[in-house]
């Protein structure tokens, strides 16, 4: 893994992280990150989370944050929900939901005024998300949503969620199973990496694109979305991406780190 890493040169005044596989595992944070969050708040760069995973609002995360012992607002987090919120006001408002989600997920939907349904042929949108609840059921309403003229929009493109022992199917399953059996392709996928999440968190710092940058645990997402949108792109190998898939990937990472741990220059390090 040597061979991998490229440790950043450079301090950014913005830092958007990812939380699973970057910040933390579970229930714990991974080694040296709370003291590198602290530094980082310290030398003046402004942290933002950033999550895919719809389980939790950011107020819930924001807490759990805290809890950990990095004190956190729920100002600091942008998660899928706010981007899926964010796209569905601009192109589909007061759009009938067919939700396959968890109940926060749909929650959050019905106290934005979102309208679910009950008969799948009324459903202007299907909204896919991580649903651990997924069911034959749900894919049947799916396809006749679809069948009947409803289009699919999913938070996040994420195949699995990384846990400590091993990880669980995420949203691009649910979405897989759908889009296979309607032959629809989802009209958006707003979480990461998509420029819906790339705005929001840009407006959240309040930071100029080429000041900040994305780190995280995936290529695919983490990366690319910073790198697509004017900021660097950090890679750590300590969630779902391995070494051996760091140096099969076809894009490469401005910066590739064993862990958030290692972010902040050597020259900086006792700031």
């Amino acid at each position: 893994m040597t061979d991998l890493v490229h440790l950043p040169d450079r301090l950014f005044s913005g830092y958007a992280l990812d939380l699973d596989g970057t910040v933390y595992l579970g229930d714990k944070l991974i080694p040296g990150a709370g003291e590198t969050i602290q530094s980082l708040r310290r030398l003046g760069s402004r942290v933002v989370f950033l999550t895919n995973n719809p389980h939790a609002t950011d107020q819930d995360y924001a807490e759990k944050l805290t809890r950990l012992g990095i004190p956190t607002t729920k100002s600091d987090v942008v998660t899928s929900l706010d981007s899926l919120l964010l796209y569905l006001d601009r192109k589909h408002p007061g759009a009938r939901i067919l939700p396959v989600t968890e109940e926060l997920a749909e929650q959050v939907l019905v106290d934005a005024g979102y309208p679910m349904v009950v008969d799948p042929e009324t459903a202007d949108v299907v909204v896919v998300s991580f649903d651990r609840t997924f069911d034959y059921q749900k894919l049947t309403r799916a396809y006749t949503a679809v069948r009947a003229g409803a289009v699919i929009v999913a938070t996040h493109p994420d195949p699995y969620c990384p846990t400590p022992d091993g990880g669980l199917p995420d949203c691009a399953a649910m979405l897989a199973a759908i889009e296979a059996c309607t032959g629809a392709l989802a009209e958006a996928v707003v979480g990461k990496p998509s420029h819906h999440m790339a705005d929001a968190l840009l407006a959240r710092m309040d930071i100029p694109a080429r000041d900040a940058t994305t780190v995280g645990d995936r290529i695919l997402t983490d990366v690319a979305m910073g790198q697509d949108h004017g900021m660097a792109g950090i890679l750590v190998l300590s969630g779902a991406t391995t070494a051996d898939q760091c140096r099969d990937s076809p894009i490469n990472p401005d910066y590739v780190l064993p862990s958030l741990a290692e972010i902040i220059p050597n020259s900086l390090r006792k700031a």
